[in-house]
């Protein structure tokens, strides 16, 4: 049976930071003047924050978190208050757990917890994590779900400690359609050009509304195989499509509501032929074919913006001239100068947009 897709990415809302009730200190606990106390705070962790959004819209997101948690302030794309986490030393465990590991789509508990099981043992866990910025923060695990469809990819329902509010807050932004929104364990990290890399150690919490647990969800599991080839590059690549990330910077090129039609070399997903409510192949046309890192080439942008203003934005690496034609009646106005044009992994299909010529100075 063939197995389609059709992908609707959807401009996310930043999650509004909680200001907690003030807590008072317990009796003998010396309050330090920076905030709570460890003890205090790790007490309140997983403690079901109320969540709240605000109408602020931002670009297509890489991880899923939130920008940072002065939602006051304006903050790029590039900007995360998580970004990746340690597997040990744990901060906090319990059951004797001292470090975490990734197998396949979840996370381990070693040694193993007497009780339970290691899937399960990890809950209750605070890890060490990053920033963006390369600050420090902490990540409670709060909740461990098996997804209904495999059970050896598990959700997690994390929270990060807000330094600002003085708060456990799930650093993952809600939308409408997952107001509720829980992370993947995946074992690499990504860096702010969108780059993915193997750390020993380190791991990425991806949160459901972005685009390193969105390609997952669509069937590119990095850590799985399909005919003896590993999909990893494959998730990458559909990392940089997901957010229109033409130039393999890290900078997304896509509005609200934008529905696109995924299709591989390998078939985990083939390209859509038959008219839904979702979808009308007869309106979309080509739009680009895609390798982990960027287009390959390009037949028009998503948002609609010049084409003169992508190769502004990542000079010397694509060429105009001949129109490469890549079958199918899939043809490409630019190209990369240094790849075949066919080398992509991925190719996707999109309504067009109005032609606007945005500056990439100001992205979406």
């Amino acid at each position: 049976m063939k197995k389609y897709w059709i992908a609707c990415l959807l401009l996310q809302l930043p999650a509004l930071a909680q200001a907690g009730v003030p807590v008072s200190p317990k009796p003998g606990v010396v309050m330090p003047a920076g905030g709570v106390s460890d003890a205090e705070r790790y007490a309140r962790r997983c403690q079901s924050q109320s969540a709240q959004r605000i109408a602020r819209p931002q670009g297509t997101m890489l991880w899923g978190t939130r920008r940072d948690w002065n939602t006051e302030k304006a903050y790029g794309e590039h900007s995360s208050v998580l970004v990746s986490a340690d597997l040990a030393p744990l901060l906090r465990a319990e059951n004797g757990v001292k470090a975490l590991r990734i197998e396949g789509g979840h996370l381990v508990a070693f040694p193993s917890p007497q009780s339970g099981t290691a899937i399960s043992g990890v809950v209750g866990a605070v890890l060490q994590g990053s920033a963006s910025d390369g600050k420090p923060v902490e990540v409670a695990i709060c909740g461990a779900e098996p997804s209904a469809e495999d059970p050896g990819m598990v959700f997690y329902r994390i929270e990060a400690w807000n330094e600002l509010a003085q708060e456990w807050e799930n650093p993952c932004v809600a939308v409408d359609r997952v107001p509720d929104p829980r992370a993947l364990a995946v074992s690499s990290v990504w860096d702010v050009s969108g780059a993915q890399q193997s750390v020993p150690g380190k791991f990425t919490f991806a949160c459901q509304n972005g685009a390193i647990t969105k390609c997952i969800l669509w069937g590119y599991k990095p850590w799985a195989s399909r005919d003896g080839q590993s999909m990893a590059d494959l998730h990458q690549a559909c990392t940089r499509m997901a957010r229109a990330d033409y130039c393999g910077n890290g900078r997304s090129h896509t509005h609200q509501d934008t529905t696109i039609d995924i299709y591989d070399r390998l078939g985990v997903l083939e390209r859509t032929v038959t008219a839904s409510r979702e979808w009308d192949p007869a309106k979309a046309t080509f739009e680009a074919a895609w390798a982990p890192d960027g287009a390959t080439c390009i037949a028009r942008t998503r948002d609609g913006r010049a084409l003169e203003t992508i190769l502004q934005e990542c000079p010397q690496r694509f060429q105009t001239g001949a129109v490469a034609d890549l079958g199918e009646g899939e043809r490409c106005t630019v190209r990369r100068a240094d790849v075949s044009a066919g080398a992509g992994l991925l190719r996707n299909q999109s309504y067009a947009a109005p032609q606007s010529p945005v500056s990439p100075s100001k992205g979406p």
